[in-house]
């Protein structure tokens, strides 16, 4: 259980901060900047949760995906193995979550004809917002793929998770523009009228 009595602690005035466990480590740290996007991905999934309440099969997902995001930066905020004989493991991503958010994109793309075309961020509020966190959350996969070649002791299912969760925000969005039917397709080389005139 945490209990945080105390908000504010000087500790990383300095620049550092703190992990789990082990040392100290600059806040620009790859491992920091990754766990951090991961939070800024959550706090953006949190902002399309204002626009989804209409939509509760959404809304419900979201809600799920924001404690799990809680998890991954948890494990990433984690280095390294758990000591022989430690009584309480580190929380991990496993791979029963991963499969959860594979559950959902096939759930939600069952009624979605195919893709003819690349879509553009829009259509709906809630789809774009969902496209908005599609994209952090894509950013922070790369963070962890960064980190995993940095740190190769790092849990590889945390990347897996992000993979597929980026997939789903997609299919989210298409859901969010009436199914599909609302998408903005994107029209390669579309000058439009910039010969007019």
């Amino acid at each position: 259980m945490v209990k945080l009595n105390t908000i504010y602690t000087r500790t990383g005035d300095s620049g550092s901060t703190g992990l789990v466990r082990g040392p100290r480590r600059p806040k620009h740290d790859l491992r920091i900047e990754a766990y951090g996007t991961v939070e800024e991905a959550n706090a953006f999934i949190g902002q399309a949760r204002l626009a989804s309440t209409a939509r509760p099969r959404i809304d419900a997902a979201l809600a799920r995906i924001q404690n799990d995001l809680f998890d991954v930066g948890s494990d990433l905020a984690t280095p390294g193995a758990d000591l022989p004989g430690t009584d309480q493991p580190s929380l991990r991503i496993r791979p029963v979550q991963t499969l959860w958010l594979e559950q959902q994109i096939d759930r939600f793309n069952a009624d979605l004809a195919p893709l003819t075309s690349f879509i553009l961020p829009g259509g709906t509020s809630l789809a774009v917002a969902l496209h908005l966190a599609r994209t952090v959350t894509r950013r922070a996969e790369r963070l962890v793929a960064a980190l995993i070649a940095a740190e190769p002791d790092t849990n590889l299912e945390t990347l897996r998770y992000l993979n597929r969760l980026s997939d789903l925000l997609f299919v989210l969005g298409r859901v969010a523009n009436d199914n599909g039917a609302s998408d903005v397709l994107w029209v390669p080389g579309n000058y439009g009228d910039l010969n007019k005139g």
